[in-house]
């Protein structure tokens, strides 16, 4: 056998048609591929598997989750197929209130205040290498800021105190990731407030929650406006959208469904007996078309114990119409396990999902 075939990833095929047979392999299997060889080893870890992967497209929704606990400021994970979290190297500035946006393959960390100094910095995760890397800062700094995502751009809203022309003329601002900048976005002096407690895209438009009420931005025309009554009193903690629909978790221990259009709230019917009647820090993703929740837990009914547990859930959601009624949201749930034991007085910080 000749040296060219022996470096062939898959002997007897050109390394093109190969590179397209394991970039349909799912990632489930990657790590027994790994041990094939050192030519496929390689291959798994470089930006031209994730590329062939992405153009087929044979990508997965990926969960990543952040948490702050007592001995560090903030750890990273990600779901494994076992339904366990594992970790990820460590943020190189650590940050509280840093605003969260997925583009593609990169999860940006936005802000936030570095011992109590609100940020302008931006990192950013590569999760197809688990890399950090520093990104082009804002024009202002941030912390307790709302975050989306549209058309590959990337909208922050509020976050700061516009109390000088800088941070007026700042208070929201757009990152375009083609020419690598930030670029103010004009906004009326009357809808700046400045903490935002939730953020999501829904319809086209980048959904802010202050302090008191909510703004929306819909990028195409500049147009701000106040988000309706309905929705101000009913979102409540952090929240995901699901096929247009935004769902959060509430106090009473329901999770609801918002339908912009229609200006309504729904309860997700049929997981009274699937999940826990509370969900303690109930955080939400939008995982391939699923809506996944993961919440805190106590090992121990007495509240002696020194670790506590992380559990998740993939929920399938589904609208299901009655005559002469608006459909109601029905969910079932796919699967439920404890993905996670981390010291007691630990807190979920934010959850979102990555294509790969």
């Amino acid at each position: 056998m000749t040296k060219n075939q022996n470096s062939n990833l898959i002997p007897s095929l050109p390394d093109d048609v190969a590179i397209n047979c394991l970039a349909r392999v799912p990632r489930s299997h990657h790590t027994t591929l790994t041990l094939v060889s050192k030519p496929i080893h390689s291959l798994l870890s470089s930006s031209l598997f994730f590329t062939a992967r992405s153009l087929i497209p044979s990508t997965q929704h990926i969960l990543y989750l952040s948490l702050r606990t007592r001995s560090t400021s903030l750890q990273f994970f990600t779901l494994h197929n076992n339904h366990r979290l594992l970790p990820l190297p460590p943020l190189p500035s650590p940050t509280i209130g840093s605003a969260y946006a997925v583009i593609h393959h990169k999860i940006y960390l936005i802000g936030g205040s570095v011992n109590d100094v609100p940020s302008r910095h931006v990192w950013i995760l590569d999760c197809r290498f688990h890399r950090w890397l520093p990104g082009p800062s804002m024009r202002v700094a941030r912390e307790f800021a709302a975050a989306g995502v549209i058309d590959g751009k990337i909208y922050v809203i509020g976050g700061c105190v516009p109390d000088n022309f800088s941070r007026s003329a700042n208070w929201s601002e757009v990152f375009d990731p083609v020419n690598n900048r930030w670029e103010s976005v004009p906004s009326p002096p009357e809808i700046r407030e400045k903490w935002m407690h939730a953020s999501a895209v829904v319809d086209g438009k980048v959904y802010a929650m202050a302090d008191r009420g909510g703004v929306s931005f819909d990028p195409y025309n500049g147009a701000w406006e106040s988000v309706g009554r309905e929705l101000d009193i009913g979102w409540r903690g952090r929240a995901t959208v699901v096929d247009g629909i935004l769902y959060c978790y509430d106090y009473l221990g329901k999770i609801k469904g918002f339908d912009v259009k229609k200006g309504l709230w729904k309860e997700l019917k049929g997981l009274d007996k699937s999940l826990p009647r509370f969900l303690c820090g109930a955080t939400m993703a939008d995982v391939g078309g699923k809506l996944v929740v993961v919440w805190e837990c106590q090992r121990n009914l007495n509240g002696k114990g020194k670790e506590m547990e992380i559990w998740c859930a993939e929920i399938d959601v589904k609208k299901k119409k009655k005559k002469n009624k608006d459909g109601e949201l029905w969910g079932e749930v796919c699967w439920l396990n404890n993905v996670l034991s981390v010291p007691k007085g630990s807190s979920i910080v934010h959850c979102n999902s990555v294509a790969l």
